[in-house]
């Protein structure tokens, strides 16, 4: 699908998509043994399969990755020297963070195993580090001050351009750029592209100002998170310069275990910064080799 896509062979107002010919079928056939991609093509697309194509494009099954931690759920970052830290007090599980565990997740298994495994490793390690009435440090003067500042700026954001005009730029971008199959040329134009679209951010409109149930608010700042995190996604793809899992490259096609064999960090406040690279060292070793060997990595073959 991307392959015909990209070679222009899409279809559309913008060429950015393929159809599925379903209609070759019998009806009682669709009916019976696809009512599940019937009703979506229906409710999403308006399509009604018995007689039309369906408009489709390929997606993202899983972004990989998230906020680095350890097998206990705490939040790691490194130093100026790139030793790991443990960031006191923070914990993340399941699709949010990345414990970088082979075969935990969500790619390896599924996201309830994930969050249950992880969850479970979360309380544990709450209960071990934190006691009720236990004393806290004193907040700095205005703590959350920032937080509710910026809150209201977006609230009060009159720019000229809607929230959803600006995530659909960057779906775009991201599905066409840094899509199934990567090269170096079509990365470093999404590099660009994502960094312009970033920028327009500054000119969001939001135009309820209410707090009750606001969803335009809502999507105004989630749509802050998706530019922060693709933004990250696709510059540290680009700088990988090699095919591994799901980061498969046309112009680097093997994995490059003697350069590559580490995990990509990344860093950034706002959507407009410039991002921050580093890299974790893989732990290579299991916490007890009596109870699991550990397993050298190999080559993935069919």
């Amino acid at each position: 699908m991307t392959v015909e896509i990209m070679e222009g062979r899409g279809v559309g107002k913008e060429k950015d998509h393929i159809f599925l010919h379903l209609n070759h079928l019998p009806p009682d056939v669709l009916h019976e043994r696809l009512p599940g991609i019937s009703e979506t093509a229906k409710v999403f697309a308006n399509v009604d399969v018995t007689k039309e194509p369906i408009p489709v494009v390929p997606t993202v099954h899983y972004n990989m990755g998230g906020i680095p931690t350890d097998w206990r759920t705490q939040v790691l970052n490194i130093d100026s020297k790139g030793n790991e830290y443990v960031v006191k007090g923070l914990m993340a599980a399941g699709e949010a963070a990345c414990a970088s565990v082979h075969g935990a997740n969500r790619l390896g298994a599924n996201s309830l195993l994930d969050i249950v495994i992880f969850g479970r490793s979360a309380a544990i390690t709450t209960s071990e580090l934190f006691k009720p009435g236990q004393k806290q440090p004193d907040l700095p003067p205005g703590a959350g001050e920032d937080i509710i500042e910026n809150l209201d700026k977006i609230r009060y954001a009159n720019g000229p351009i809607k929230t959803a005009e600006i995530r659909d730029r960057l779906q775009k971008s991201m599905q066409l750029h840094a899509a199934v199959f990567r090269e170096e040329k079509t990365l470093k134009q999404g590099c660009e592209k994502v960094t312009e679209i970033c920028k327009l951010y500054d000119d969001v409109q939001v135009t309820d100002r209410g707090l009750v149930w606001n969803s335009d608010l809502i999507e105004t700042l989630e749509l802050e998170n998706l530019l922060i995190c693709a933004k990250q996604t696709i510059f540290s793809a680009e700088n990988r310069k090699e095919s591994r899992g799901a980061h498969a490259r046309d112009d680097y096609t093997e994995r490059d275990d003697k350069e590559w064999m580490k995990h990509t960090l990344s860093w950034s406040q706002k959507p407009a910064d410039d991002i921050k690279l580093g890299y974790r060292g893989v732990i290579h070793e299991t916490l007890d080799k009596k109870e699991m060997e550990t397993i050298p990595p190999m080559k993935r073959v069919y």
